[in-house]
Parts: structure tokens; C-alpha cells; sequence
């Protein structure tokens, strides 16, 4: 599962070298100044209770952020769970999840609670699922998915009920063209029409106007296609491809309905993390090339967090935390630094406008505990 799971060896963050020119990095610096102040600043915050990689962070009703389940090493999963409550600025235990889970997935029902769903319990995925109530801390069992999902893409639909898509269901590079919605009103999982593509490592958007948009990932091979699920028809279509092919990459919804997708890897994986970035346009169904993020990175989370000013926050696999401006069309580097080039983080918006950053890990041998905030 290791190796099917891409927990290798990192590769060393990238520096920045300025001119030798007193002149030019004089203004490079002011520059570079300028730009930190519009892209925020990062600092870290209080640790986990435990080191985490391939874990969920998922933002409550009441402000606090519930993390579960990931790794410390590879084949020392984590049943347990923690709160972090932004007013005391710290992590507290909660209850623990039915099984160990990592490479699962967590979405925020309009109920208030959080349905956890698949992911690597060992050498191989689950089809397991569970609720978990804020109110009374406590993990509830549901019934099964109609299949097993290691590292699935979810998506909360407009109704409340929840697109699942992909994921592996063994341990190795195959991947999955069946999806299942989860129905928040019975409780239980019901089979839609399959993609047309097998993916893990995808990303799943929704759009404006209720559909979702499912982006690259991998099968037996790369794939550069892109396909759109309907609610009302529970069917995929396929539309518009990628300019270059990618999988563990990361893609937000801008302002005006346009997609972005940024990051990722080709078919190298660790030998071939990316900075291009594209935008997917809902009106043309085509992809088109965007500016490229000042550093490669790949293991990112699968949906960015979107500030209140409309740009998208990029974070994991680097060192550097950068903005997605779309009024310039540009990637800015924010102050601060994360401490390692930390793969599988979480991020989450916090009510105050604020990120939190969590976890993941630089190397197959060291997850982190440390956390930090981007703040605008």
C-alpha cells in the first residue's frame, strides 16, 4: 500500500535566489514585500495531539474543525479523532472513528454532522462509512458503500445528499470508474452511472450550477480527460480535456464559475510534481492555461480553500503558501513558510476568514503534528 499510496521519500523544497545587483534586488525585495502583504501571511499554531498524514479536517457548524483518522507511518493508521477550537487555540480529544482509516474522505452534511466515507484501513480500502454528531462527540456506523474506496473524491450536493467518485479498491495502481451518492435523507448509499474514466487522485468541483466537475486522475494510466455529473440525470458526460494530464493535484471554484486546477503530477509521480495550472471555463467546456505556481508540489488537498476576497488559498507539497489572485491572473507567495514540503495537509477556512493548516508529512518515515494559519 505504500507504494500505491505515494509514500516515498519527499523531494527538498526549491529556495529562491534573488540578483546579485544591489539595484535589482533592492527592488526585488520591495517587490517581494509587496506582494507578502497582498498575499497574507502564514505562522504556526498549536500542535496536534497527534501526527497526522492523509487525514480530514472538516469545519463545524460552531467553528471548531474536526480532524480524523490519517497515519503516522505507513501501516499505523489512526482510529482517533480531535477538535480544534479557534477561541482557545488548541486541539482536544473527541471520540474515536469504528476503524482506523487513512486516504478516507469527510464532508459536512446540512444536518450538522460529518459523514466519513472509504479510505486504507491496512493493505487494502473499505467501504465502511460513519457519522459523526458534534453534539454528543460520538462515531455511529452506517450501512456499507455499494463499493470499496480507497482515497475517493466527494462532493456535498446543492440537495444535501453526497457525490462519491472513484478511488482505488485494492492495494495497487488500479482505479475505480463507479460512483455512489449517499443519500442524507435515508442514510444510505445508492449507485449512479459510472464514469467514463477510472480515477483516484482526481478532484471533484461543484459548479454553480449544481453539476460537478471531475478532473484527471489515474487509473491503469494517466488521464487528462474531464467529465461533468448531473444530479438530475445521475449521469456523467464528458467534456473539455486538460492541457497536461494530472493526478494529486488540487482545483477551486473562482468567483465568476470558472475552475482552477493547479499542481499535481504526471506519471513520473515524485519525479514529476508540476506548477502549471489551468482554468476550466463551464461556458466554452475548455481548459486554457493559467500562470504557474512558483513552486511544484503534488499530494495536495483535493479542494482549496476559497477566501472571503475570492482568491484560492494553495497549500502542501512545497514550503510556500500561495494566493490565487484571479482579478491579475497570478500565483502570490505569502510570508512565512511551512517548515517541511508537507504532502496529504489539510486546509480548512475558520469563520474568521483565517486557514488552518494541518499535518502531513515530508517523508514515509515522519508525519508532523505541527499546524499552522494563514491569515489573509
Amino acid at each position: 500500500m505504500l507504494r500505491s499510496y505515494g509514500y516515498l521519500i519527499a523531494l527538498a523544497a526549491a529556495g529562491i535566489l534573488y540578483s546579485a545587483s544591489s539595484y535589482s534586488t533592492h527592488n526585488t525585495v520591495l517587490a517581494g514585500v509587496s506582494t507578502a502583504a497582498m498575499a497574507g501571511s502564514v505562522s504556526a499554531a498549536s500542535p496536534m495531539l497527534e501526527p497526522r498524514a492523509g487525514h480530514t479536517a472538516t469545519l463545524l457548524p460552531d467553528g471548531k474543525v474536526l480532524i480524523t483518522g490519517g497515519m503516522r507511518r505507513n501501516q499505523d493508521f489512526y482510529r482517533s479523532a480531535e477538535l480544534y477550537d479557534p477561541a482557545k487555540r488548541e486541539f482536544l480529544p473527541t471520540g474515536s472513528m469504528s476503524m482506523p482509516r487513512v486516504g478516507h474522505a469527510a464532508v459536512l452534511l446540512h444536518s450538522g454532522k460529518v459523514l466519513i466515507v472509504g479510505g486504507w484501513i491496512g493493505r487494502g480500502g473499505t467501504d465502511s462509512a460513519e457519522l459523526y454528531d458534534p453534539a454528543t462527540g460520538k462515531f455511529t456506523t452506517l450501512s456499507k458503500m455499494t463499493s470499496v474506496r480507497g482515497r475517493p473524491t466527494t462532493a456535498l450536493l446543492a440537495n444535501g445528499d453526497v457525490l462519491i467518485t472513484g478511488g482505488s479498491d485494492h492495494d495497487g495502481p488500479g482505479a475505480l470508474t463507479s460512483a455512489e451518492i449517499f443519500r442524507a435523507d435515508l442514510s444510505r448509499f445508492e449507485a449512479v452511472g459510472a464514469m467514463h474514466a477510472a480515477r483516484a487522485g482526481h478532484t471533484a468541483t461543484l459548479l454553480s450550477d449544481g453539476r460537478v466537475l471531475i478532473v484527471g486522475g489515474r487509473g491503469d494510466k494517466l488521464t487528462g480527460s474531464a467529465e461533468l455529473y448531473d444530479p438530475k440525470t445521475k449521469q456523467f458526460t464528458v467534456t473539455g480535456s486538460l492541457l497536461t494530464a494530472r493526478y494529486k493535484h488540487s482545483a477551486g471554484l473562482l468567483p465568476d464559475g470558472r475552475v482552477l486546477i493547479a499542481g499535481g503530477s504526471d506519471e513520473r509521480d515524485w519525479h514529476g510534481q508540476l506548477s502549471s495550472a489551468e482554468i476550466y471555463d463551464v461556458r466554452t467546456q475548455r481548459f486554457s492555461l493559467a500562470s504557474s505556481l512558483n513552486d511544484s508540489r503534488f499530494k495536495l488537498p483535493a479542494e482549496v480553500a476559497r477566501l472571503a476576497s475570492g482568491k484560492l488559498l494553495i497549500a502542501g507539497g512545497s514550503t510556500q503558501v500561495e494566493v490565487y489572485d484571479p482579478a491579475t491572473g497570478k500565483f502570490l507567495v505569502a510570508a512565512g513558510q511551512i517548515d517541511d514540503a508537507c504532502h496529504y495537509m489539510t486546509e480548512t477556512k475558520l469563520k474568521d476568514g483565517s486557514v488552518l493548516l494541518t499535518g502531513g508529512y515530508p517523508d514515509n518515515d515522519h508525519t508532523t503534528t505541527e499546524t499552522w494559519l494563514y491569515r489573509p
